[in-house]
Order: structure tokens, then sequence, then C-alpha cells
């Protein structure tokens, strides 16, 4: 069976706003893609739960491996770190693949899936932790990294009407869909048992996401939905609601070039701001648990810990997407970032005390802030730059996650090993209030002007071509 049925392609126009930025209209998702655009909803986000063991499990995972394989502390979470650095750093050059025509999404995904799987299999079979590096921190952090960035710029293609809703949805998969598995590492991983548990997963890993790939396609370029009025002059009350979220996070002025947006400043200051909380995020995903087991917490709360952390920050990526649509989508972020400033100390004081009770709170509150703020990045990139080039926009902002996957792995390892938790929690909750402060300063950028413009940019006429 085709995986995209053939259909009529629909008539469509161009329509230039007061920017000059220009919308193609007329032409329905099922014409484009043979099926309702909702699928490129459904389908990512389950792709991102086949790979989201990778950022939420390792640390359940990690205690039996280290005694497996006698790996020292430092070891076990420069693997964890260089994943992480390879997971983001793939995300530019391969937006920027995409964006030529020289890599489709679906090639993307299926590349990904098979990358992804060798990282789990080299988790399982191998010792060296230097070989490890290669097998699960490269080929398995380039994997995950192409179907991260492919699920996360196809859903926002799609839905340039309703980006932060959509986009919180399906990147809430990354986190909680590794809930299982997180207990499944925190009871039933052993020694004896582990090489065939990874193995599953792996195997498990390859068919979900080579399935869900299989079915993407992005629409064309500077595409908008039929039904919506990109100039926001309809009259019922769909159309008001969507001209109330457009009104607080307005589309680009244009659609801008990766250089482009770089001239701006807003994208290096998104990338520092990225940066700096991404660090902050990785560390608590990192050693929360052990954290908690280096208190004389139990299993039981180490993994609820650990499971809280991966739902709190699942939904929560998907609850602020929603509420960054009503309420802006810089305002959220800045809230976002407070928020995961105070759940650091709180994670510390509460784990200090022994107060179980008040641990599994902060650990509530640390899932929601340190992950809140992936879809948030997500959604303003095409908000301030436009969606044509908004793979490569990005992964140009994501790439941010090199450095924070260094500073959140193995150099945080370091930091712990010196300062210990005390020290390595007070230095995250200033970053992450760093990093709040930062994002105060971000604004849509205005259109880049043409040659012959005056200071005003482009006209104030719009137009409808007929394509």
């Amino acid at each position: 069976m085709s995986a995209i049925p053939r259909v009529a392609p629909d008539p469509y126009r161009e329509v230039t706003d007061v920017n000059g930025r220009v919308y193609r209209v007329g032409e329905t998702d099922r014409s484009i893609l043979g099926r309702p655009r909702k699928w490129m909803v459904w389908l990512p986000w389950i792709a991102m739960m086949g790979v989201s063991v990778y950022e939420y499990g390792y640390s359940s995972a990690e205690e039996v491996l280290r005694n497996a394989h006698g790996w020292t502390l430092t070891q076990t979470f420069w693997i964890a770190g260089l994943w992480a650095v390879f997971q983001a750093g793939v995300a530019f050059p391969a937006g920027r693949l995409r964006e030529t025509g020289v890599l489709s999404p679906r090639r993307a995904m299926l590349t990904g899936a098979v990358l992804s799987g060798l990282g789990i299999v080299s988790l399982s079979h191998l010792g060296n932790p230097y070989i490890v590096m290669l097998g699960y921190s490269v080929l398995g952090g380039i994997g995950a990294g192409l179907v991260y960035a492919t699920c996360i710029n196809t859903v926002g293609k799609w839905y340039p009407d309703n980006k932060g809703g959509r986009t919180g949805f399906v990147n809430g998969g990354f986190a909680y869909g590794t809930l299982p598995l997180i207990f499944v590492f925190n009871y039933w991983f052993h020694p004896s048992n582990y090489k065939l548990i990874l193995d599953l997963i792996a195997l498990g890993m390859v068919l979900i996401v080579a399935y869900c790939g299989w079915f993407f396609r992005d629409p064309p370029k500077s595409w908008w939905p039929a039904d919506v009025d990109p100039l926001n002059r309809g009259t019922t009350e769909d159309a008001k609601r969507v001209a109330r979220r457009l009104a607080k996070n307005p589309p680009a002025k244009a659609q801008f070039t990766t250089k482009q947006a770089i001239k701006t400043g807003q994208l290096p200051l998104m990338w520092f701001a990225l940066v700096l909380i991404g660090g902050v995020s990785l560390f608590g995903i990192n050693f929360q648990v052990p954290f908690a087991k280096s208190l004389g917490f139990g299993p039981l709360v180490a993994a609820s810990s650990a499971g809280v952390l991966a739902v709190v920050n699942g939904v929560g990526r998907a609850a602020v997407g929603w509420l960054s649509d009503y309420l802006g989508r810089r305002t959220t972020l800045t809230l976002v970032l407070v928020v995961a400033g105070v759940a650091q100390f709180g994670v510390l004081w509460s784990g200090q005390a022994h107060n179980e009770p008040l641990f599994l709170l902060f650990a509530f509150i640390n899932g929601f802030g340190g992950g809140a703020f992936y879809p948030l990045f997500a959604s303003m990139t095409p908000d301030y730059f436009g969606e044509n080039n908004n793979a490569q926009n990005y992964g140009a902002v994501y790439s941010a996650k090199l450095i924070g996957g260094v500073g959140g792995g193995g150099l945080a390892a370091s930091v712990v090993t010196a300062w210990g938790y005390s020290g390595a929690y007070y230095l995250a909750g200033g970053i992450a209030f760093l990093s709040a402060v930062i994002t105060l300063f971000l604004r849509q950028p205005d259109a880049p002007r043409r040659s012959g413009e005056g200071p005003a940019g482009r006209g104030t006429a719009l137009a409808e071509v007929s394509g």
C-alpha cells in the first residue's frame, strides 16, 4: 500500500501581507499529504516516545552499566554528555540538507531509526567506555537527533497557525515516553539480563520510528492552511480565536535565512539562553536519581522521582506550548526558566532534609521547568524567522545543546566530584536564573531590508497572486 495516496492538487494563490511576507493558501492538507495534517502530529509524537529512553532513561540504567563494565562516574556521564552533543549537533546540518531537498523527512527518519537502534545495541554489547562513546554517543546521538529534529520541524511546518500547542504536545513524547522503562531499569535491570533488555529496546525503537517515519512529508514552501486566513480578516468564532492566538504570537515578518537570522542578533541570543538552561536541564536528568540514591532513598523514591521528572517534563511541554499561544511565547519562556531555577534549590534542600514527599514535589517542579522550554524555543524560532528555513534555523538554535550536553554531563560529574551535590545544584540554579534574564531581551525582528527600501521597510499594500 502506498504511504502517500495520490490526490489531485488544489489550486493555490499567494497572499502578501504588509511586511512583504508571502503565504501560499488554497491547498488543503489532504491534497498535499493524502490525509489530514493531524497525522503529522500523532506520528511524530509516537516516534519521539520511541527514542525518549536515550535522554530520560540513561540515569536510571547507569548504575547497573557502570558496575557491569567497571566504568567510573565521570566516564559514565561523559557517555551521556557526548550523546547530547551529537544529538544536538546533527540538527543544523540535517536541517540544511532538508531545506535544500537533499534529505527528505522520510529518509531522515529511517536513517535515525537504524542509528538509534545501533546506539542501544552498542551500550549492551560493548564494555570499553571509549568504544561505547563511538556507538552510543556518536551513532545513537546522531540517530536520536535526526528523529528529534525531523519530528519537531515537521509539525511546525504543518501547523504555522498553531505551533505552540502542537509542538509542545509532540515534544512531550520525548520525555514521558520512557516512563515504563524507568521502572524497568530500577526494578528488573540487572547485570544478568541487561543485554537482553537493551536489545529488545533497540528492536522496538527501530520498528516504531521506521514505521512512523515512512509517512513523513513536508508541505510546500510558504504553505498556509486553506481554512485559516493569514491576514486575520475572518469573522467567524474560529477565525477570531485564531486571530487572538496570532496576536500574541504574530507570524514572522519575513522568511529569514539562517545568515539573516544570525544578523538580527536574536538567534544568537536564543542560542546562548538555550546553552545555559540546556545544561541545567541535562544536569537534572542525569543526576537526580544518583543524588537520591546518595541520600539513602530507596529504589521506589529514586524511580518515582525520575518517573515524575519524565512525566511532568513531557506534560509540561504540552501545557506550556498551549499556554504560550495565549500568554505569548517569550513571556511564558521567562516564567518557565524562573521555575527551573527555583526547582534546583528545592531538590537540593528537600534532599538534604531527607524529606521524601517534599523531594518528590520538587522533582515534580524540576520536571516541569527542566523541559518545558524546549517547545517554546522550537515555536519561537519560526515565530521570529518563518517556516521556510525552520529546519535549518532551529537546528542552529538547538545546536546550543552541544555545549549544554557537555556541561550537564561530563563537566557536571566533575563538579559533583569536586564540590559535591550542594555546589552543583547551587551553580545550576544560578545559571537557570541567568538564562531567564537573557530571555527578557528577545524581540521578533523586523523584515530584512532590500536594496532601495527606506527605513519603513516594505509597503502596506496587500497582494494576491494565483498559482
